[in-house]
């Protein structure tokens, strides 16, 4: 009986066989696709999600959706809060003196593109489109259309891998000629999400799963924004930090000089306190008023343009969003949501990013992928942007490289657990002392879930770093000078808003040759020693021990 059944079956099988031509194989699991969207100086405290004195005003119902379907960093850190290094170190996986790129000066060629190298390895189409900012070209990608340096706001040049497009004596250049590229009309925000959509709809090898970088130049300084949102928020009183109006014990003499001497210069304010640069100016603010009234008026402006530009940010998110779900692509692509570092939106009256303080320092940084993250999850496991690339070839099925410093932290996306031997910690340094008018003065430390260990040791890196002060119509460089050097340290579960610098409390003092041990041995981890700036190096060991 045995026999006739399996006869009966194996004629069955033939049968079919012969109908269809062929008996129809069971496919391998198709890889998620990536969409990696990133917006320039889009901090934490201007995502809905995250819960800050702005998230009443709602400014990201688009972007928090990622959020909540799916899990958000409390902890996700940048490596150095500033653009052209943090870039470098998402495509790199490593940290700065491993990948070369310090500064904003800093370029990446093709060679140390290594995602979209990696990605390529094993089957994805790769494309970055919008701000890239790493001066090479991003030619290690399939594709990519992206602007010079930063970009316009309005009517932005975009060069686009094989193009033959050009344009004359383009402004970024400062100079006359031909250049690669073309003109577009709009808003950046709008036309970055055109080029995505077009090369999702139209460009890309539909066969293949794809790897899109889409990066805005939003909401970067100087906050313009599309004029359909010229009405948002505008008879709104926008929240306040309550450290706009008083500092207290944060900062050191290396933040603010000896006997304040350089309270006026170090660091630019929204009112009056920095005389080089503060928000005032730019929002043609009447200087004659006096600094409460003056600083208020400041911050409201500021913060309804910074406000209007991540509106148009979240508004070209649904786009995206939209066609993803038309196409059937939305649960089987992995969406990142992520700033190049945080900002700081008036907090200890600052402005810009540059600091190792929590707004300038914390990443906002939430992922969505249905199939592996649980929704509305959250995580306070430490990560940091050379984490990123290693992530990303995980989720899509490869090994992270030894070249990368990074480390994946899939298995946290996928059980909300961090595991075994985790970090616990994570490395921040900023090169560019004195720079660009902001005047933050070099340093570099290391944060743990409860306290931050910062170290300014008041010096350039190179000679070629110089400040541009006005002299008539004209700007002449003038070298950075040096800057006390301080060591700061909060207590972050009792002073989360590091108001007040604890560094020569006696209490502390296990705590801090604890951190300064942990900083010391990351440092060697990280190739971070400044073994080629012994000009560094002299200051740092001669004040490691200061009390």
């Amino acid at each position: 009986m045995k026999n006739t059944q399996l006869a009966l079956i194996i004629l069955l099988i033939a049968i079919i066989t012969a109908c269809n031509g062929k008996v129809k194989k069971i496919g391998t699991p198709k890889k998620p696709n990536i969409l990696f969207i990133m917006s320039d100086d889009h901090t934490s405290q201007a995502i809905g999600a995250y819960g800050s004195r702005l998230a009443k005003l709602n400014p990201t119902p688009n972007i928090d959706r990622i959020a909540n379907e799916g899990m958000l960093f409390e902890n996700a850190f940048c490596t150095n809060a500033i653009c052209t290094p943090s870039r470098a170190t998402i495509i790199t996986g490593q940290y700065s003196q491993a990948n070369g790129v310090l500064d904003l000066d800093g370029h990446l060629p093709a060679s140390k593109q290594y995602l979209p190298q990696e990605m390529q390895k094993i089957g994805y189409e790769t494309a970055v489109i919008g701000k890239w900012h790493l001066k090479d070209q991003p030619n290690a990608f399939d594709y990519y259309k992206v602007f010079y340096n930063q970009g316009e706001y309005f009517n932005p040049v975009m060069y686009e891998k094989g193009s033959t497009d050009s344009v004359y004596n383009y402004k970024v250049h400062r100079a006359k000629g031909t250049f690669a590229g073309k003109r577009y009309e709009g808003h950046s925000s709008d036309i970055v999400t055109d080029a995505s959509l077009n090369w999702l709809q139209n460009k890309r090898d539909k066969s293949k799963p794809f790897m899109l970088l889409h990066h805005f130049k939003a909401p970067h300084d100087m906050f313009e924004f599309a004029p359909r949102y010229s009405n948002y928020l505008e008879d709104v009183e926008i929240p306040e930090p309550a450290s706009l109006y008083d500092n207290q014990n944060n900062g050191s003499v290396a933040t603010r000089g000896y006997n304040n001497s350089l309270i006026d210069t170090i660091g630019s304010s929204v009112g009056h306190r920095n005389v080089i640069r503060n928000m005032g100016m730019h929002m043609d603010i009447d200087q004659s008023l006096p600094e409460n009234e003056y600083k208020k008026l400041a911050y409201q402006e500021y913060l309804k343009r910074y406000l209007r530009c991540v509106k148009g940010v979240d508004d070209n998110v649904k786009r995206i969003f939209d066609y993803l779900e038309k196409e059937g692509l939305m649960d089987n692509t992995i969406i990142v949501y992520t700033g190049d570092q945080g900002f700081m939106l008036g907090e200890h009256d600052y402005i810009d990013k540059r600091w190792m303080y929590e707004e300038a320092m914390r990443m906002p940084f939430m992922v969505r992928y249905p199939k592996k993250i649980e929704a509305g999850s959250r995580t306070n496991a430490i990560v940091n942007n050379a984490d990123y690339a290693p992530t990303i070839l995980e989720l899509a099925g490869a090994e992270t490289p030894e070249y990368m410093q990074g480390h994946s932290f899939a298995h946290i996306l996928e059980t909300g657990e961090e595991p075994d031997g985790w970090q616990q910690a994570t490395y921040y340094r900023y090169w560019m002392h004195m720079a660009h008018r902001h005047n933050n003065p070099a340093h570099f430390g290391i944060r743990t879930k409860d306290y931050k260990l910062i170290m300014f040791y008041g010096a350039n890196y190179d000679s070629r770093f110089a400040n541009w002060q006005a002299e008539g119509k004209k700007k002449r460089p003038v070298p950075a000078i040096k800057t006390p050097v301080a060591w700061e340290f909060y207590d972050l579960k009792s002073d989360p808003n590091e108001m007040d610098n604890r560094y020569n409390n006696p209490e502390y003092g296990p705590i801090i040759k604890e951190l300064k041990q942990q900083l010391t041995a990351k440092r060697k981890e990280l190739n971070e020693e400044d073994n080629n700036y012994p000009q560094l190096k002299e200051i740092i060991d001669a004040h490691w021990n200061d009390m």
